[in-house]
């Protein structure tokens, strides 16, 4: 008699043991079918070094090409080259003095001309007949290259600080203008509309909504201020000066030193990034309020 166990189908085989293998640190790595090598996370590499690697690769592929001779050092010096005349400037105070005259130069200007280009937008945002007044006349002044207002200006001024510092101004004033003026006239009709149900006074409407609401057009304005001083006093400080970053790199033409006009343009170059960055700063401090999308 056949017994119901005969009649069954034989059981299929147990699955077989996926084998494991030490690896090389300990960690076991498992080689089944269907089962993936576990991963090691990722050690992100922070942003402000990524941020100097594409720089960095540049300067090196730099310096090689002139080890390599594939540069003339009379042409454009390496970047040895140009630490090494910096290093010699540094030593002898040479570079501490013209790079604070620049300093000064960029300062006084910047003051006067972010000063300037804040109230004339305050006038023109806030007032009609100070907009008619105000801003036709700045946008045909805008229009003027600076660099074609120098002989105009040494005449003016002389040849001493004041035409430098007068360059840097009219650099300066316009994007401030333009920026704090657009933001003026920005702000969100809907936050004026609820300022006056709530009955806010004109006063009130102003300092409480509207110049908050300028305030990031008014730094978007400022960045560029910065930008517009810095290329404008490099040429300003080599023409009839007698200090300056401008005044070293145009001596340093004279004697074909490729090295130190280098190291002019890299000092230029730091400290638009270096105002940049406290702009940067000072517009996450102030806009905390004002999230917005960050890249991520």
């Amino acid at each position: 008699m056949t017994t119901a166990a005969a009649l069954a189908p034989p059981s299929a085989p147990p699955p077989a043991a996926p084998s494991v293998r030490p690896a090389e640190d300990g960690a076991p790595l498992v080689d089944a079918a269907g089962l993936s090598r576990p991963r090691r996370p990722r050690v992100p590499l922070p942003r402000p070094l990524r941020r100097l690697a594409g720089p960095l690769i540049l300067v090196a592929l730099w310096q090689l090409a002139g080890n390599l001779g594939a540069i003339d050092s009379r042409v454009l010096a390496t970047p040895g080259q140009v630490l090494s005349a910096g290093w010699e400037l540094a030593r002898t105070g040479e570079l501490a003095s013209n790079l604070l005259a620049s300093l000064a130069r960029v300062a006084q200007g910047l003051v006067i001309g972010v000063s300037l280009g804040v109230l004339l937008a305050v006038l023109a945002g806030l007032f009609r007949l100070g907009e008619d007044l105000v801003d036709s006349t700045l946008q045909v002044l805008r229009s003027l290259p600076v660099l074609g207002l120098l002989p105009l200006v040494i005449i003016w001024f002389g040849v001493g600080e004041e035409p430098k510092v007068a360059l840097v101004v009219f650099a300066t004033v316009f994007p401030v203008y333009l920026n704090t003026y657009a933001g003026i006239r920005g702000v969100d009709s809907r936050l004026v509309e609820s300022a006056r149900v709530l009955g806010l006074s004109r006063v009130g409407l102003i300092r409480h909504v509207v110049l908050p609401g300028a305030v990031p057009g008014f730094l978007v304005g400022l960045r560029f201020a910065l930008t517009s001083s810095w290329l404008v006093i490099i040429i300003a400080e080599q023409l009839n000066a007698t200090s300056g970053i401008g005044y070293l790199m145009n001596q340093a033409q004279a004697w074909y030193r490729t090295d130190i006009i280098v190291l002019g343009l890299l000092i230029y170059g730091l400290l638009g990034l270096g105002a940049d960055a406290v702009v940067r700063l000072l517009e996450r401090r102030l806009l905390r309020w004002r999230r917005g999308f960050d890249g991520n």
